[in-house]
């Protein structure tokens, strides 16, 4: 049975639970991705470390095309840079280019990526609310919480 089908017989067998439990998945991993977008991860490489597209695009394109360093000053004169300068950039260009803090910088914010990389984490989250639902249900009828 597809994902969509076990979830809505979750929904019909235990109702407000399973939706509380998806709901509660969802904001567990929404608060996470926050977290380790905010402490500079970059989620974008542990995705696809995963084989996880992060689906995140910006301007309709997945993956701009990178603006050359030289580009945005064409007509400004640059004056003479000392060798320190010169190394301090060589050393700044061989570090990794971190996608998803550029994202975080240029889109609105670490909270909006991290609810963007939760739509990509639909199907991990399907199967966790599967398996949840059904003690949390039993936990919740033995406390007298809800109806069984």
């Amino acid at each position: 049975m597809a994902f969509s089908g076990r979830i809505q017989e979750l929904v019909r067998k235990y109702g407000k639970v399973a939706i509380c439990v998806h709901l509660s998945v969802s904001c567990a991993s929404i608060a996470g991705l926050y977290v380790a977008i905010n402490n500079n991860v970059d989620v974008e490489a542990v995705f696809r470390r995963f084989g996880i597209s992060p689906g995140v695009t910006v301007g309709g394109e997945a993956s701009p095309a990178p603006v050359s360093r030289d580009e945005h000053l064409r007509d400004v004169p640059l004056p003479p840079m000392a060798n320190e300068v010169l190394q301090e950039e060589t050393e700044r260009e061989r570090q990794p280019r971190n996608r998803t803090m550029e994202l975080v910088a240029s889109s609105g914010g670490a909270f909006a990526l991290a609810v963007v990389c939760n739509k990509a984490l639909f199907p991990v989250r399907v199967p966790i609310t599967i398996a949840l639902t059904p003690p949390v249900a039993r936990a919740l009828s033995r406390w007298r919480l809800v109806k069984s």
